[in-house]
């Protein structure tokens, strides 16, 4: 009877003990998050700082710093900066006469976003605010200043001018205020052309749902757009091309409609369309978006520390998050699960690389017959097959993770573009047979990414030589013209 009284007097000791501890574990817990959260500066309207907000939300910041490191690798690109015309030449013939066959790297994570667009040789070397090749819209998804900046001066004017104007003023990489509300931290849309692209297709966007906005907030910039000049005298309007839907035959249609094209190709005369990244598009089309999957729970899924659970803002590829991402759903080893993910990706880059090299030959082909004395006329069909035929293997390449994302819409985007590139060969053999040529038409050499370019004529050492003027001269001034800025900013919040 005693030893049972003491055994239950020791158990109770016991109990009470983890009880205990268990109290003071959730009373600490209470504590830690009352103080991690306690606003420590006010963030004003248009706050363009990630430090800034960084004060009052700590956790998120940290993981948003991470953005920075560049030692992923996957199977496929990472957040390295890899030169890609260096990987893959080809692409240097398919962009011959726009701005990607002089320079085309892979992105860096978003912490890196001024400085890259900065860096590339496709937003020239400007001597100016009134020079250089890009307009003032190519800043559009580069920084949380571009929306304090649209509401200084008015979305059309921002779309004003040349790149060049703003590079004083565009400084904070994209960050808190691109998506967020400073006075609730709810998801916000700061960037009119979303919205915009909602309004004509009879949507509103105020309606969508928590879970809606965390895809949506990332389709502000991960998209297909295009400059409309015929919205407001002197600005490229952005414009998303959705009117039709969001697949490739979808916005090709949309295009055709307005006889746009970005730019006529060097070599074949081609009125030519450049995808941009339409990453929310191939989401779209995708099993995620279908099962009410957002994009922030692969590529910014929720996390715990200190007994907080809050968003990862460390955005990056979820091949390099397994565990967070992918396994909250799929029970597969990661192994399997990468497995899975690089037979997508091998099956569809076989077909996509097929595609360009049969691109590349009509872009060759096409020019012969130019130099052979082919009418308009009788190369209108054939330009028509190499722009379609391009436009869904860009739709396909630009989108990345579109393997992924939606590996059956992008197996069939591709296979019709594998089409129409034969069908336009098949016109152009014609033509060459008319015009008393039955050779065929050498494939250059393009081994390397110089030959490429020499190939298509691209004064590569003129070019260089200038960006570095450039970075050594204009760029500093910039920087201290920003630094003016923002000691007044600063006077003004």
């Amino acid at each position: 009877m005693k030893l049972r009284n003491w055994l239950l007097f020791i158990a109770t000791v016991v109990v009470v003990f983890f009880l205990g501890l268990l109290a003071s574990s959730i009373i600490e817990r209470r504590a830690e998050t009352e103080y991690v959260y306690k606003p420590q500066v006010k963030i004003n309207d248009w706050e363009p700082r990630n430090e800034v907000w960084g004060k009052n939300f700590p956790r998120e910041y940290q993981s948003y710093m991470q953005t920075a490191e560049t030692d992923f690798k996957s199977k496929y690109n990472g957040n390295a900066m890899i030169d890609m015309l260096e990987v893959d030449p080809r692409l240097v013939v398919l962009w011959a006469g726009y701005g990607f066959s002089k320079d085309y790297n892979q992105g860096r994570g978003h912490y890196y976003a001024v400085d890259d667009v900065r860096n590339t040789l496709r937003t020239g070397a400007p001597k100016n605010e009134n020079d250089g090749p890009m307009p003032s819209t190519c800043w559009t998804c580069k920084s949380p200043d571009v929306p304090r900046m649209m509401n200084q001066a008015g979305i059309a004017e921002f779309y004003k001018g040349k790149w060049a104007r703003l590079g004083p003023e565009i400084v904070n990489p994209i960050g808190c205020a691109d998506c967020h509300d400073p006075e609730n931290m709810n998801l916000q849309i700061s960037r009119p052309a979303l919205i915009e692209a909602f309004e004509r297709q009879g949507k509103d966007i105020t309606k969508a749902t928590h879970q809606e906005m965390r895809s949506l907030v990332c389709a502000q910039c991960h998209v297909e757009y295009y400059f409309n000049k015929n919205t407001a005298e002197g600005a490229q309007y952005l414009t998303f091309p959705w009117d039709n839907g969001y697949t490739a035959e979808d916005m090709e249609k949309y295009y055709d409609n307005l006889e746009f094209s970005d730019w006529t190709h060097a070599l074949s005369k081609a009125p030519m369309l450049k995808a941009q990244h339409p990453g929310y598009e191939t989401y779209m089309t995708g099993v995620h978006a279908a099962r009410g999957v957002s994009c922030a729970d692969c590529h910014m899924p929720y996390k715990s520390e200190g007994g907080q659970k809050f968003t990862d803002h460390h955005i990056q590829s979820p091949l390099n998050n397994v565990a967070n991402s992918c396994q909250v759903c799929h029970r597969q080893e990661t192994t399997q699960l990468l497995k899975d993910v690089f037979e997508r990706q091998d099956k569809i880059i076989e077909n996509r690389d097929k595609l360009e090299e049969l691109l590349v030959r009509a872009h060759v082909e096409a020019k012969k017959a130019w130099e052979l004395g082919a009418t308009e006329d009788q190369m209108k069909e054939i330009l028509m097959d190499i722009r379609h035929a391009q436009w869904r293997w860009d739709y396909a390449a630009a989108a990345h993770g579109a393997s992924f994302h939606s590996p059956v819409e992008i197996g069939r985007t591709i296979s019709t573009g594998i089409t129409l590139a034969q069908e336009g060969r098949i016109r152009l053999a014609r033509l060459l047979a008319e015009l008393g040529f039955y050779e065929e038409v050498p494939y250059p050499d393009i081994s390397t990414k110089a030959k490429a370019q020499e190939y298509i004529g691209l004064p590569m050492d003129k070019l260089n030589e200038e960006k570095k003027e450039f970075m050594e001269t204009i760029l500093p001034q910039w920087d201290k013209e920003a630094k003016k800025r923002e000691d007044s900013f600063l006077s003004v919040n």
